[in-house]
């Protein structure tokens, strides 16, 4: 029979809240319901909160599955007190070391001395330096077992680079529960316990996987064919979002079949950086997300722990490389000698870009650069300087660099596709013309812009718009529900000089709106001083359509400067590009 507890709220804030409940036999879910967070890591906005997922489980011996987020720290040390007496817990298994899930490790040992920590070889590596005090462990791999008795006995499954480079899953064989932290998880809060409604999921669920695991679509692959050995699943207990239980093959489906069409992907980049030191994880998957809107793979490689042969491999393959710079002073010398791996084995066809990691003590990026320039080798991008702790601004830089390395890289294919189709079928489509405008856009510290044709009126009760936005644009990340814009139309006869500003190249992290009269909406967004008329927009749902999104918005406010001028009309001669 499974009992729901009642939801135990913070004292301090009733936006955090905690419930506990049995999943199955002698398995205990402790679910740390974090309502109103809007961002994770800064550049991964949410609309639904998040959940922080941890689990007992009871045999002869007991094992805690993960901890919860430092926030919550009276929360979760009451209730975890109030369901098992800590010196009864005799391990406590890290599915990987990021501080969402193991914020409270430190104060778990000091309540529970005597208990192992269960980890992989680099989670323990990683615990060490955040914990400073010694613990008993056990380091485990792909296979290793572990026997709490009365049946249940764990199974573990490595999943290096899901997200981090120490992910491991664990697979109770006595209720075939896998406990997977990350992978397969999503940022939605909700008393729901389980996937029920796929409907109210699947934007989150792949923004999620778009995200975090997208990056790393082949070791996705890697532990899809690792899971494959297990026997049934009938649970999947994730560290984020509900438990999966009514859809597990389809939900499993979609990492595999979205993680194939990555690994197939024609051009790659090996992305190397420092999983624990400073912002390194959180800059690199911003990269890594403008990367792929491009349609080009990323494939994310942690310095300290890879392989000198697996960074030649992915040098070998890759057609752009980037590097996050790691501490002066390495402990181990591992992240040099793979840096000296990398300058050995890239050759001049290839491109490069380099960012600071942020950690106060990055190797510098100009000596590496010089190497580089020396061995004829191209850059996407200026390097990224890391002076101050990152905010929108410095995630929207990194996602254009990503954007631009992605565009450089498959320019030759992109003016392939544009021969593509039929003469005829071309100019026809060629035929059907557009309004001129220019969206503007800002959130917190960033803001752009994009000069726009493809906008219709779409609704009248509410009154909404659809604008057909590129995968590859900058401004695609303005544009997820619930955010806002200003769409500003062009005058007919003085737009020319607009368009040709916005039309421009402009480098990453560059100011869109230099030179430009602009003044302030409602909404904060620039509204452009020679715009003919503007709207304050919404964005109410995106809908995906190949290379597009297309996305509806309503509309709020909107103005008139000209009652008698005319709107720009956009003709095009060709209708297989703009």
């Amino acid at each position: 029979m499974i009992a729901l507890a009642e939801p135990t709220a913070n004292p301090a804030s009733v936006k955090l809240t905690l419930q506990t409940l049995e999943i199955a036999e002698d398995t205990t879910a402790i679910r740390s319901l974090d309502w109103d967070r809007d961002r994770f890591d800064i550049e991964f906005e949410l609309r639904n909160g998040t959940t922080y997922n941890s689990f007992l489980i009871r045999g002869e011996k007991t094992a805690l599955v993960d901890t919860s987020h430092a926030k919550f720290r009276d929360l979760y040390l009451d209730e975890l007190t109030q369901l098992i007496n800590p010196a009864e817990i005799d391990y406590l298994i890290i599915s990987h070391t990021e501080p969402d899930h193991s914020g409270l490790v430190r104060e778990l040992l000091e309540l529970a001395p005597q208990v192992t920590v269960v980890g992989s070889k680099v989670a323990i590596q990683f615990l060490e330096d955040l914990v400073h005090q010694p613990f008993k462990q056990q380091l485990v791999k792909n296979g290793d077992r572990i026997d709490l008795g009365g049946g249940h006995e764990l199974e573990f499954v490595s999943a290096p680079n899901l997200h981090w480079p120490d992910t491991i899953l664990t697979y109770d064989h006595k209720t075939q529960s896998l406990f997977t932290c990350d992978v397969f998880g999503m940022h939605y809060c909700d008393d729901g316990i389980y996937d029920a409604d796929l409907t109210l999921l699947d934007a989150d669920y792949q923004l999620y996987y778009d995200c975090l695991m997208g990056p790393n679509a082949r070791s996705v692959l890697a532990a899809l064919k690792r899971m494959a050995a297990l026997p049934e699943i009938t649970t999947i207990a994730t560290g984020h979002g509900p438990l999966l239980r009514h859809h597990i093959a389809e939900l499993v489906g979609r990492y595999r079949d979205w993680s194939q069409a990555q690994a197939k992907a024609e051009t790659t980049v090996a992305l190397f950086y420092a999983a624990d030191y400073g912002y390194g994880d959180e800059l690199a998957h911003a990269l890594a997300g403008g990367i792929l809107k491009t349609g080009v793979a990323v494939e994310l490689i942690d310095l300290k722990v890879a392989d000198l042969q697996e960074v030649r491999e992915m040098v070998d393959l890759a057609a752009g490389v980037m590097i996050g710079m790691p501490p002066q002073a390495s402990q181990s010398g591992d992240m040099q000698a793979a840096l000296s791996t990398i300058l050995a084995a890239i050759t001049p066809k290839q491109t490069i870009g380099l960012f600071e990691s942020g950690g106060g003590d990055d190797e510098s990026v100009y000596p590496i650069r010089n190497r580089f320039q020396e061995a004829g080798i191209k850059e996407a991008f200026a390097p990224i300087l890391i002076k101050e702790t990152p905010n929108e601004a410095t995630y929207q830089l990194c996602d254009e660099a990503g954007i631009d390395l992605g565009q450089w890289l498959t320019r030759d294919r992109a003016v392939k596709q544009m021969k593509a189709l039929d003469n005829d079928l071309d100019r026809a489509l060629g035929r059907l013309s557009g309004g001129l405008y220019i969206i503007t856009a800002k959130k917190g510290e960033a803001a752009s812009a994009m000069l726009a044709s493809w906008v219709s009126q779409a609704s009248v009760e509410p009154l909404g718009i659809t604008i057909a936005v590129a995968k590859d644009r900058a401004i695609e990340a303005f544009l997820h529900a619930g955010d806002q814009f200003i769409l500003n139309v062009l005058e007919e006869g003085n737009y020319q000089h607009l368009m040709k500003h916005f039309l421009k190249r402009f480098a990453p992290g560059a100011d869109r709106f230099a030179g430009i009269k602009v003044h302030p909406a409602a909404n904060g967004s620039p509204i452009l001083g020679e715009a003919l008329a503007y709207l304050e927009c919404e964005v109410v749902s995106r809908m995906e359509c190949s290379d597009h999104w297309l996305v509806y918005s309503t509309v709020d406010v909107g103005r008139v400067s000209k009652p008698d001028a005319l709107t720009a009309v956009h003709h095009r001669k060709v209708g297989n590009h703009y």
